[in-house]
Parts: structure tokens; sequence; C-alpha cells
């Protein structure tokens, strides 16, 4: 057994005012991120992604924020994979970046859908040779014999295209999670930790306000 019970962590980096919020959650992240970058953390646009069945059972899973903007955060995936039905059975999803270094986290949710073929034709070609593969060759989560199962494959495919240059899979491309919900939660003393939210309302105007630690 471990018992982490006396572990404990003092939050003294710095503070989250309202009076410091721009009007759009977006730009605050952007900040944010933008800082988390600049701090050369390790793969600071890694976020947690939360899904569940239209039952309520959730799963959750890292995938890398590969785009962000007022329109929302892009990723891609494999549509086969367990996340992937479950976007298509519930598309109401959450998002988690947490940078313990910075002592922030911040919590978005919203609705989740496809971008365009096109969005995903663009950044299938810039990806390298060796994921353009992987990519064709994979289909996420399914049951396989073992590993020499996906060599196999990967290498037909390599002999297939000796250049990378196979065309983006059917089964493969990005979503876009287009945020109502933002939560920017700052680590302070004493575990009275700021934590502010912005709440899309009525004709696409942001309210902000404050919650308890």
């Amino acid at each position: 057994m471990i018992d982490l019970t006396d572990r404990r962590k003092e939050y003294t980096q710095t503070g989250l005012d309202e009076s410091a919020l721009p009007p759009t959650p977006v730009a605050l992240f952007d900040a944010w991120l933008h800082i988390a970058l600049e701090s050369n953390l390790p793969e600071p646009y890694a976020m947690t992604l939360a899904t569940a069945t239209p039952d309520g059972a959730p799963s959750a899973r890292i995938v890398l924020l590969r785009k962000v903007d007022e329109r929302g955060f892009v990723f891609f995936t494999n549509y086969l994979s367990r996340k992937g039905q479950e976007i298509c059975e519930n598309p109401r999803c959450a998002l988690l970046f947490f940078w313990p270094e910075l002592e922030r986290q911040v919590r978005i949710e919203g609705l989740i859908g496809r971008i365009t073929a096109q969005e995903s034709d663009e950044y299938h070609n810039l990806r390298p040779a060796s994921s353009r593969i992987a990519a064709a060759a994979i289909v996420q989560g399914k049951v396989i014999s073992g590993r020499a199962e996906l060599e196999v494959r990967v290498e037909e495919l390599r002999k297939q295209f000796p250049l990378g240059d196979n065309p983006r899979p059917d089964h493969w491309g990005g979503y876009r999670l287009s945020p109502d919900y933002f939560e920017f939660w700052q680590g302070r003393t004493s575990r009275l930790h700021d934590r502010l939210f912005y709440r899309l309302g009525t004709g696409g105007i942001w309210e902000t306000g404050r919650l308890a630690p």
C-alpha cells in the first residue's frame, strides 16, 4: 500500500484576479499556453480528453492540441477508436490542461464535431511519412494478435507508398471542441486557490465569475 496523506505542495507563484480577465476565454488561454511553451515544459499542449457513453460511462485519455482559435480546440485521432465512437454517440465532452510547474490548470467543456475533410487532409500532408503510414495501418483500439500484426501491415504500406505519400485514410482525421465553458485554476497558498470561469451566455456573450476553491 502507498499512503500519500502526508504529501503536500504549497502553491506560491502568482494569483488570478477578475480585473485582469480579457473579454474572451480563448485570449486568456492563449496567453497561458504561450507561457507554458516558453517555459519549456514537456508537451504543454497535451490535454486530457474526457468522453462518455450515452448512459454516462466516462473514459479519459491524453491527446495533443494541434490548433486553437475562437472556433475551438482541434486534435486528430482515429474515428473508429473508442473516443471516436463515444463522440459520435455523445458529443458533449471536456478537456483538461494541467501545468504543475506553473501551478495552473484549465478545464474546458463543449460540443465536439469533425473538422472538414480539407482541414484533415492539410494536416495529414504535413505529418512525417512514418506517422502517415501508421495512421493508415492502425485501427485504434482493435484487438490484435500481437505487435507483429502491426509491423506486417506497416511494411505492406511502406512497400506500396515508399515515399510515405499515402492519402489520408477515411478513418482518421480531426475533431474540434467548440467550448461553452472555461475554468481557469491558479494555485494559491493555504489551498485558497483562484478559480475563475467563463460561461457562454445568450447572444454569444461570455459571462465571468469566481468559484470557491
